[in-house]
């Protein structure tokens, strides 16, 4: 983590070397985009928070960890269809669980059931797409995290051949 704090200052002194107006300009909008998000960003973290205080290590861990196999993976990609949480929030939520003991391949479909699968969004789909566009997009798409779950199964080794 060290290497990335390092690489964002050489990066900022480059840029403040470029161009300080422009550098200065990026860093005010940047911090406003960031007071902006703060609040819904710690609404998520106090909400996963007390899930977590509800939830054993040993309950998560036997149903998403690496024992919990292809079954994890279905919780993980029902919970991931119909959440709906930006990105900015969902990767440390990942972090957090993968701490917590939580498989890659878990993790993996989550994220990808989260990122394409929209069940809460279906009926805004619907309406722009229609019934079936909208039905055969996430099912693909269901279908693509299942496989992306099982290629991260594969490399992490929570599945062998």
């Amino acid at each position: 983590m060290i290497y990335l704090y390092v690489v964002t200052a050489l990066a900022l002194l480059a840029s403040l070397s470029a161009g300080r107006r422009q550098t200065l300009a990026a860093l005010k909008t940047a911090t406003r985009r960031f007071v902006g998000i703060l609040p819904v960003f710690l609404i998520m973290l106090i909400a996963f928070a007390v899930a977590m205080s509800f939830l054993s290590d040993e309950l998560i861990t036997s149903l998403l960890g690496k024992d919990g196999g292809w079954r994890g993976v279905g919780v993980a990609c029902v919970v991931g269809s119909v959440t709906l949480m930006p990105g900015f929030i969902a990767y440390p939520l990942c972090g957090a669980l993968l701490t917590q003991g939580v498989s890659y391949m878990v993790l993996s479909a989550f994220t990808t059931t989260l990122m394409t699968v929209g069940v809460l969004t279906y009926p805004i789909e619907r309406r722009y797409l229609g019934r079936n566009v909208t039905l055969v997009r996430n099912a693909i798409s269901l279908v693509i995290a299942l496989i992306v779950a099982g290629a991260t199964g594969i490399v992490f080794g929570d599945i062998s051949w």
